[in-house]
């Protein structure tokens, strides 16, 4: 498994001369690193409001996360973060338990190769979502397994780095356990605005003002309008005042975890206590 090596960044896969060849997904290269783990010691005193365990419970950090610290309400009474993430994927295909894993690469989903899953999968895709499998391919960990029916914002998406043609291992941006469930995801603009935008109206409450940290690697690199991000916020959430940067990492909970993410939208609303 040499050839798989430590996680550098997210594949592209060439599914024109792989997946359909008798040397499957043979041509993968990476482009723009993918952060793989989550943060254990920096921002030590933040503490933010996960909308996924209700409106104003404030998201426990566990070990190898973000820990919990003073609270920024502290410093602005009776004012609470609401964090948001838009993590720009979407899924495609089935989702499959992990039955055999060793670090960063899996061996087994279901019991049978990841490589032959993906090949399964690909041939019934149509040509639009086969393309985007040829650009980058992510897979999405259930982060909270008591989710019976896991959807979009239940996934923590990581680019898948390489495989081995030979086993069918799938090397990912990030350790995976046996038992964990995961799912094959793609990622483009329209799905990236959609649910930048779906998220915004399901989750966004009324707020003074907001903060929003953007990857670098989206914005004119991904739409084709440029301030995409701001300026949907913007739009949906009334145009109150909003700042932020561009970003090589965000950080915001999944499943009531904090993580380092990549290519996402992060938001921090600020709202009533």
């Amino acid at each position: 498994m040499d050839r798989l090596g430590p996680v550098r960044g997210r594949a592209e896969v060439d599914t024109r001369a792989g997946l359909d060849g008798p040397n499957p997904m043979a041509a993968v290269g990476t482009r723009a690193a993918e952060p793989t783990v989550s943060c254990s010691s920096a921002l030590q005193d933040v503490e933010t409001v996960d909308p996924s365990r209700g409106g104003g419970e404030r998201a426990p950090a566990p070990a190898g996360s973000l820990r919990r610290g003073s609270s920024p309400s502290s410093r602005l009474p009776g004012i609470a973060i609401r964090a948001l993430v838009s993590q720009g994927c979407r899924p495609i295909g089935n989702a499959y338990t992990v039955t055999r894993a060793e670090g960063n690469v899996v061996h087994e989903l279901g019991g049978r190769p990841p490589l032959q899953r993906l090949q399964e999968l690909v041939a019934t895709l149509p040509r639009e979502d086969r393309e985007l499998v040829g650009r980058g391919l992510h897979v999405g960990r259930v982060i909270d397994e008591y989710k019976t029916e896991p959807e979009r914002g239940d996934f923590l998406i990581r680019g898948v780095s390489g495989v081995d043609p030979q086993t069918g291992a799938l090397a990912v941006g990030d350790r995976i356990e046996v038992g964990e469930t995961i799912q094959f995801h793609v990622r483009d603009a329209a799905t990236a605005d959609e649910d930048l935008r779906t998220l915004l109206e399901r989750e966004a409450v009324p707020a003074a003002g907001a903060l929003l940290f953007t990857c670098s690697g989206r914005g004119s690199r991904l739409f084709s309008v440029p301030d995409h991000d701001a300026s949907v916020v913007s739009e949906k959430l009334g145009g109150f005042p909003l700042a932020g940067f561009n970003c090589a990492g965000e950080i915001r909970p999944v499943g009531g975890k904090n993580f380092l993410h990549g290519f996402t939208a992060s938001i921090a609303l600020f709202v009533d206590a």
